[in-house]
């Protein structure tokens, strides 16, 4: 059986040449020492962090009014099951 690529029951020729190479582990990381691998990390931080969208003013007043707008109606819906609940159980228990 075939594929796109050659027969599957046989290696190419690519991964036989690549299955004798005696490299190093590790890869690219093992070439590379730990300052200069933190130095890369921090650089790469840098980088994704000038890719972000910043919220504008309005929208991160309108986001933060929203949230603790939630935040509180969450804290309403608890305190008053729980306040049900104890009730409840008083009722119950005596």
């Amino acid at each position: 059986m075939t594929d796109a690529v050659g027969s599957i029951d046989t290696p190419d020729a690519d991964e036989v040449q690549e299955s004798k190479k005696k490299g190093r582990k590790g890869g690219k990381r093992a070439k590379k020492g730990p300052l200069k691998r933190l130095a890369t990390f921090y650089r790469q931080i840098i980088a994704e962090l000038r890719k972000v969208v910043w919220p504008t003013r309005n929208q991160l007043t309108s986001y933060t009014t929203v949230v603790i707008f939630f935040v509180a109606v969450m804290i309403a819906l608890v305190t008053v099951i729980d306040y049900g609940i104890n009730h409840a159980a008083k009722y119950v228990f005596g």
